[in-house]
C-alpha cells in the first residue's frame, strides 16, 4: 500500500510538473497567475531596497529624518529609495506605483529599467508618469507580443480604433481625437499591411466615412469597397478625390462659421458631417513622377494634402498615411506634410535612415528600438507621438478575407455624401473577379 501511495505521489508530481511546463509555453498567461507573479512578487518585495541601492535610485535623506533616524530610531541612517505606494498583479505582469524623492526624476528610473529586468526576473520593464513625482513601473512578466490576442473588452468606440497590443500587455489604440493625423512606415513583409487590416477592421464598425486611396490599381483596397465611401486606384484619380477633400473641407469650415464654432463636434447633432478617414497606402507613388510634365500635377496634389494636414482636424478629415519609406528625398512637400503626421508607427525598416524619418523628429531614443526588430516577427512595431512617448507594439494576424467580411457585414454604416459619389466604387472584388473573360490555360511550354 505504501508504495502505491508513493508511486501515485510521485506520479501526480509529474503531472503536475509537466502541466506547468505546458502552460509555460502554450498558456503563459496561466503560468504567469500560477507560478510566476507569486515568485516576482517576492523577489521584488525581498530585494526592492537593495536592488534601488546598487542602480544608483537612491537619494540620502532630508535632515530631519536623518536626525531622526540616528538619535530617536538608533538606527543608521542609509539612502532613501522611491516609495511604493502601490503593488497591482495583472494577467500579464505587475504594476507598481513609486513616489519619487526629492533629487530623482522619471528619466533615471527608466534609464536603469534593463537593470531592474534582470534584478527581478521579469521579461520587461517600462516606466511611465503619471503625475508629478509619480510614476508606474510596468513588469511584463513574459513576451506579451509572441503571441498577440487583444482583450474581448476592447472595442472600437468615440473614433478609438484598439490595433494591436503594447510590450508592457496595455492595449494600443488608435485614438483620432487626439492624434488625427498619423504615418505608418514598414518594409515588405514586416506586418504593414496586417496593422491596416486591422484598423480599417475596427473603422468599418464605427459610423465614419472611409475614403480609400490606392495606386497600386486598388488591390489592397478594392476587397474593402462595400465599406469605402470612396476609392481612388491611380494618380490622377487620386489627385480629383484629394481636390474635393479640400472643397468638403472649405464647406465644412464654412458650417463651422455659421454656428459660431471651432470643431465639429461641437455642432448640433442633426447638422453634423460624418467624420472621415482617409486611407493613402504606398504614399510614394503620389509623389513619384516619370516625366516632367507630370511635376505640376503632382506638387497641387501634394500641396493639397498638406492643406488637409493642416487644418483638417477641426472639421473631422483625419489622414491615415502609409509608405515603405517618407522623407524629403520624395519632393517637394513630403517633410511638410510627415511634420502634420503626429501619429508615428514604424515596423521593421532596410535603413536606419528609414527610422529615422519615421521616429527621429518625435522619438529619438526609438530609433535603435526600430532598427532592432527581427525579421521573424512581422506585425513588430514602434509607436510614438510628438510627445515623446513611444512604445513597442504587435498587431495580431488578421486575413485579408477577415477584413472583408466586416466591411461586408458593417456595410449599411457608409455614410451618403453626395460629394464622393463619383469616386464610390459599384463592383465588389468578388464580382469583378465573376466578370473577367475566361483567359484559356497556355500548355505547358508555350
Amino acid at each position: 500500500m505504501s508504495d502505491l501511495s508513493t508511486w501515485l505521489e510521485a506520479t501526480g508530481a509529474l503531472v503536475g510538473a509537466g502541466g506547468l511546463g505546458y502552460a509555460k509555453v502554450r498558456a503563459p498567461r496561466v503560468y504567469w497567475s500560477l507560478v510566476g507573479m507569486p515568485v516576482t512578487w517576492g523577489r521584488f518585495t525581498l530585494s526592492y531596497a537593495s536592488t534601488m541601492d546598487v542602480c544608483g535610485l537612491t537619494v540620502q535623506p532630508s535632515g530631519l529624518r536623518a536626525f531622526m533616524t540616528r538619535n530617536l530610531a538608533r538606527r543608521e541612517v542609509r539612502p532613501v529609495p522611491p516609495k511604493v505606494r502601490r503593488v497591482r498583479p495583472t494577467s500579464t505582469g505587475l504594476r507598481v506605483a513609486l513616489r519619487l524623492p526629492a533629487g530623482l526624476e522619471p528619466a533615471d528610473i527608466a534609464a536603469s529599467s534593463q537593470r531592474l529586468r534582470h534584478a527581478w526576473g521579469v521579461h520587461s520593464v517600462t516606466v511611465v508618469e503619471s503625475k508629478p513625482g509619480y510614476v508606474e513601473l510596468r513588469m511584463t512578466g513574459y513576451d506579451v507580443l509572441g503571441r498577440v490576442r487583444i482583450p474581448r473588452k476592447a472595442q472600437p468606440r468615440d473614433l478609438m480604433v484598439p490595433v494591436a497590443l503594447r510590450e508592457d500587455g496595455t492595449v494600443f489604440e488608435r485614438d483620432y481625437r487626439k492624434l488625427p493625423h498619423a504615418l505608418t512606415l514598414g518594409a515588405n513583409q514586416s506586418g504593414k499591411s496586417m496593422y491596416q487590416r486591422n484598423l480599417i477592421k475596427g473603422l468599418a464598425r464605427l459610423p465614419v466615412g472611409l475614403v480609400g486611396i490606392d495606386c497600386k490599381r486598388g488591390v489592397e483596397q478594392s476587397r474593402y469597397a462595400p465599406r469605402l465611401s470612396a476609392l481612388a486606384t491611380d494618380r490622377e484619380s487620386a489627385g480629383r478625390l484629394i481636390d474635393a477633400l479640400v472643397a468638403e473641407m472649405e464647406e465644412r469650415f464654412d458650417l463651422l462659421a455659421l454656428y459660431g464654432v471651432s470643431d465639429l463636434w461641437e455642432l448640433p447633432d442633426e447638422v453634423r458631417p460624418a467624420p472621415l478617414v482617409v486611407l493613402i497606402d504606398e504614399v510614394a507613388e503620389l509623389f513619384l513622377v516619370t516625366s516632367k510634365k507630370e511635376e505640376a500635377a503632382r506638387d497641387h496634389t501634394v500641396m493639397q494634402l498638406v492643406r488637409l494636414g493642416q487644418m483638417a482636424r477641426a472639421i473631422g478629415i483625419y489622414l491615415e498615411v502609409c509608405g515603405q519609406r517618407f522623407g524629403s528625398d520624395l519632393g517637394r512637400g513630403a517633410t511638410a506634410l510627415r511634420a502634420q503626421l503626429t501619429g508615428r508607427v514604424v515596423h521593421r525598416v532596410n535603413d536606419k535612415q528609414t527610422a529615422e524619418m519615421g521616429l527621429g523628429d518625435i522619438a529619438p531614443d526609438a530609433v535603435v528600438s526600430v532598427t532592432g526588430i527581427r525579421a521573424d516577427r512581422p506585425g513588430v512595431a514602434v509607436a510614438g507621438d510628438a510627445s515623446g512617448y513611444w512604445s513597442r507594439i504587435r498587431t495580431p494576424e488578421v486575413s485579408p478575407a477577415h477584413a472583408a467580411a466586416v466591411c461586408r457585414d458593417f456595410a449599411h454604416l457608409t455614410p451618403d455624401l453626395p460629394f464622393l459619389a463619383p469616386f464610390r466604387t459599384a463592383v465588389y472584388p468578388e464580382r469583378a473577379a465573376e466578370s473577367l473573360p475566361l483567359v484559356p490555360a497556355q500548355p505547358t511550354g508555350a
